[in-house]
């Protein structure tokens, strides 16, 4: 009698890094297949609770590589804000959030973009929901914290972005 040999799924490289299945599945969706250099070294550091300095240039996958740790952290029982993500610009705000979003569309994160230009009314509304993530400017974020709409006493994660 022969033996077949039935070759078993190999574990993605990002499932070696140590994601959960929510984000492996986010990160397929997106067509991540491999982690970049950047993600590689990045993710196991920030999993592990540690404070990293990265920089890498446009384009390689920074975003992600503290986006993943940081989703990988949320305590979704946990209430209260848990990180906060200081972006330069607007229009960087809103990509970071896009994607933080897109990674986190498993585990339903609440990711939040406060930035100039926009409606502070509509911020103040979705400031009353609870919010994960707040991705922000710094001149809106400290708009923010004058009006005490915005709390960080519960923030356990700080991102500088291109700071």
């Amino acid at each position: 009698m022969s033996t077949t040999h039935i070759p078993t799924a190999r574990p993605s490289a990002f499932a070696r890094l140590g994601l959960r299945q929510p984000l492996l599945e986010a990160l397929r969706d997106v067509g991540f297949e491999q982690p970049m250099p950047v993600q590689e070294k990045a993710i196991p550091v920030l999993l592990a609770g540690h404070d990293a300095i990265v920089q890498a240039h446009t384009g390689t996958g920074k975003t992600a590589a503290f986006a993943l740790p940081l989703l990988q952290r949320l305590e979704p029982d946990r209430r209260g804000t848990h990180a906060l993500v200081l972006a330069p610009t607007r229009e960087l705000a809103v990509q970071v959030t896009e994607t933080i979003q897109q990674l986190g569309r498993y585990l339903d994160a609440r990711v939040l973009a406060l930035y100039g230009g926009q409606p502070i009314e509509r911020q103040l509304r979705a400031l009353r929901h609870p919010v994960d993530i707040v991705v922000g400017t710094p001149g809106r974020i400290m708009d923010h914290l004058r009006r005490q709409t915005l709390r960080l006493d519960s923030i356990r994660t700080v991102i500088l972005d291109e700071a």
